[in-house]
């Protein structure tokens, strides 16, 4: 019975060592680093978002914009009025 449960704490501790406990506790315990990495990560983010909304928003106005010179029926003359109105606030 003993060694069963020695076995069954051998288990536990290797368990626990492989996940690195220690590390995350530490890791946790310091408010400063997690405050700190957190702003990073979210700063990152946010500048991740940005720019890939720019390139989304830009190749979108090309594709209009190649849309409304065609002259499609309907569908150019409302992307020409879009276009005109974005150019309108652009300036």
């Amino acid at each position: 019975m003993r060694e069963k449960l020695e076995k069954r704490l051998e288990y536990l501790v290797g368990t626990l060592e492989r996940m690195r406990l220690e590390e995350y506790l530490e890791y946790v315990s310091s408010t400063r680093r997690v405050f700190g990495r957190n702003l990073l990560y979210g700063m990152a983010r946010g500048l991740g978002f940005t720019l890939g909304f720019s390139i989304l928003g830009a190749l979108a106005m090309m594709v209009l914009s190649r849309l409304a010179a065609r002259n499609v029926p309907l569908i150019g003359e409302f992307l020409a009025e879009v276009l005109a109105q974005a150019e309108r606030l652009r300036r």
